[in-house]
């Protein structure tokens, strides 16, 4: 592990002040005028507001490609599954089948659209001068034809007709929405053998457009670095689309820094691909002037002890490129008028589920706080579940929460006190957990009377056959099966 240096630094305000320490840039320009688009016929003349600022965005956007289709600040995979979080452990209990699955809410920030014909730089120094290749492809293959001794204007007419006929029809989408230059093809032929089509070059450009005059060699070299320390060949293009910018960055002045910045943390070498594939924009943000700072801010304002940093950062790798000032003052405040919340639980919070400080206080966090004080919690009570459970509070109200109370007082005869002995239960699914574990014991008829223990519900599959049913593995696990299945007909009846 390289030893991370946390040094007096001026570079980052005490925790009482919610000023706005960077102030983000725009630049207003007229669609027409961005390099290399058509200009429609009988389109009038739109202003285009493009900032320099890439923090993340959980928000979904209202963007719209120009095909009226959505285009997400982050990933739009039209035609393959959206792969797992990477800011979640293999091992994480959070991604057994057994547990509910996690909802998707809005946070209380916006980010800024992306510059798009212009590279991504920061004002405040997150991007510094030499992170990004100011590289031309035409000089590439200026200079090219000058070592061979042929020059453009050597090349017949004919011939390049019959080179730009062939573009048209290989990319027919493309080059009808971008005037495509022969010269990006080696990158684009590159590029496709990640998985990228004509659509999702149509995303890069108008995101960034330069990302596309990067020539496919020095693409290939800081690609193939990603893909040595960990990143997964079917993440590229997901970090494409989310962070074009990434073919500019170069191995030595930026890949390597801030691959070396994340071991620092104490991050494990194998979890660094996953950590740079959840969040490519970290590679805009400069090291010694955004992310340091950050970090030095969980430790000496939010109390995060260093040897937790690397815990933290693979929970949510966002935590590092988000204004975390602003995110932590704000929720501390929030659950300590709300609930009474003391300082070093909500220290705790952060530690177990930092996402947390992602989640919109209105449309996330207050929500089902109320839902736990409607069921009969007191503040206290809500304090111990949420320290204890912290992902509580991302998990969806009607598909989660609501059903399992219900099952929980109808079913199970338990109340609502329970939970907060076993607060566990809330994180449970209950279609494969709950539900065929209590019916499972049901058919024994070994189930108690009375309320129902929660307790069975925690162990591991073999251990509850062995403790509670005191059968084997394959007579519950067929008995899940078909309960699933039958449970399924009647929601797909329902719906019919």
């Amino acid at each position: 592990m390289v030893p991370f240096s946390l040094c007096p630094s001026s570079s980052y305000p005490p925790s009482s002040s919610f000023k706005l320490y960077h102030k983000s840039r725009f630049t207003v320009t007229t669609l027409s005028s961005l390099c290399g688009r058509k200009r429609r016929s009988g389109s009038s003349c739109r202003l285009v507001v493009l900032s320099t600022h890439s923090n993340p965005k959980i928000l979904k956007s209202n963007r719209r490609s120009r095909y009226g289709q959505p285009l997400s600040p982050y990933d739009q995979d039209d035609d393959e599954e959206v792969s797992r979080p990477s800011d979640v452990s293999d091992d994480d209990w959070l991604l057994n089948d057994d547990f509910a699955e996690i909802s998707k809410f809005d946070v209380n920030r916006k980010r800024s659209k992306s510059h798009k014909g212009f590279a991504n730089g920061h004002s405040d120094g997150r991007n510094s001068k030499h992170t990004l290749e100011k590289s031309n492809a035409a000089n590439y293959y200026n200079s090219s034809n000058q070592t061979n001794g042929v020059s453009s204007l050597d090349v017949p007419r004919k011939g390049k007709l019959s080179t730009r006929k062939a573009m048209e029809d290989r990319f027919p989408r493309l080059s009808e929405e971008v005037e495509l230059d022969e010269k990006w093809l080696p990158l684009i032929d590159y590029l496709s053998t990640f998985g990228l089509k004509e659509s999702h070059f149509i995303q890069m450009y108008e995101r960034h457009m330069p990302s596309l005059q990067i020539n496919a060699c020095s693409a290939k070299e800081r690609l193939e670095y990603l893909l040595s320390v960990g990143v997964k060949q079917r993440d590229v293009r997901r970090m494409l689309l989310r962070q074009p910018q990434i073919l500019e960055y170069t191995v030595e002045n930026n890949l390597k820094s801030h691959v070396a910045f994340l071991m620092s943390l104490g991050i494990p070498s194998s979890r660094v691909g996953q950590i740079i594939a959840a969040t490519p924009s970290l590679f805009s943000y400069s090291v010694e002037n955004s992310l340091k700072p950050t970090v030095r801010y969980l430790v000496e304002e939010v109390g995060i002890k260093e040897k937790d940093l690397g815990k933290v950062v693979q929970l949510s790798p966002q935590i590092l490129v988000q204004r975390i000032d602003i995110s932590w003052n704000t929720r501390l405040i929030f659950l300590s008028e709300e609930i009474g919340a003391p300082r070093d639980s909500i220290v705790k919070m952060v530690k177990k589920h930092p996402q947390f400080l992602h989640y919109s206080i209105d449309d996330g966090l207050l929500p089902r706080i109320n839902f736990l004080r409607s069921i009969g919690m007191c503040n206290a009570d809500i304090l111990k579940v949420l320290t204890s459970l912290t992902q509580v509070l991302s998990l969806s109200l009607e598909e989660n929460l609501k059903p399992k109370y219900k099952y929980l007082v109808n079913e199970l005869h338990n109340e609502v006190h329970s939970l907060t002995k076993y607060p566990m239960y809330l994180s449970l699914s209950l279609d494969q957990r709950i539900r065929p574990r209590h019916r499972f014991l049901l058919s024994l008829k070994k189930a108690p009377k009375g309320p129902f223990p929660l307790s069975s519900l925690v162990p591991t599959d073999e251990c509850f056959c062995q403790q509670w049913a005191g059968t084997s593995l394959d007579k519950y696990l067929d008995f899940r099966q078909r309960l699933l299945l039958k449970e399924f007909a009647k929601k797909y009846e329902r719906k019919g």
